[in-house]
């Protein structure tokens, strides 16, 4: 049974988003991170660069395979992750905590009014 917490937003695409004032910080659901199986490679995007909704912006490489990442809203992506250069593996260990990917500064807050609450994540999975 995969982990969805209450208080984040999903997309159908398996990210997740947690809000924090016009930033948002995006990352894999542990659903796509157990689906991907153990991650050995993270490919971040650069700070500064500007996303819309849906542009692909990192890929995350498993043992298994490469999926990309996809922006889940318009913005500007304010951090990365560094962390995920030399240990990937957190995305395993904490997909919603330490394993997070981007903070995206937000151009549009109404754009949070598509996304998936844990509940209908849940569903769309199977779960």
């Amino acid at each position: 049974m995969s982990a969805a917490p209450d208080g984040l937003y999903y997309t159908a695409e398996h990210e997740w988003l947690r809000v924090e004032g016009n930033e948002v910080v995006v990352g894999i659901t542990d659903y796509a991170q157990d689906s991907l199986t153990d991650i050995v490679y993270v490919e971040l995007p650069e700070e500064g660069m500007e996303v819309g909704e849906m542009d692909e912006f990192a890929s995350v490489e498993s043992v298994k395979s490469v999926s990309a990442i996809f922006s889940p809203l318009a913005g500007s992506i304010c951090a990365v992750n560094e962390a995920l250069d030399d240990t990937p593996e957190l995305i395993n260990e904490d997909p919603y905590g330490e394993g997070w990917i981007v903070r995206i500064t937000m151009q549009d807050a109404s754009a949070l009014d598509k996304m998936l609450s844990a509940s209908t994540y849940l569903e769309q999975i199977g779960e």
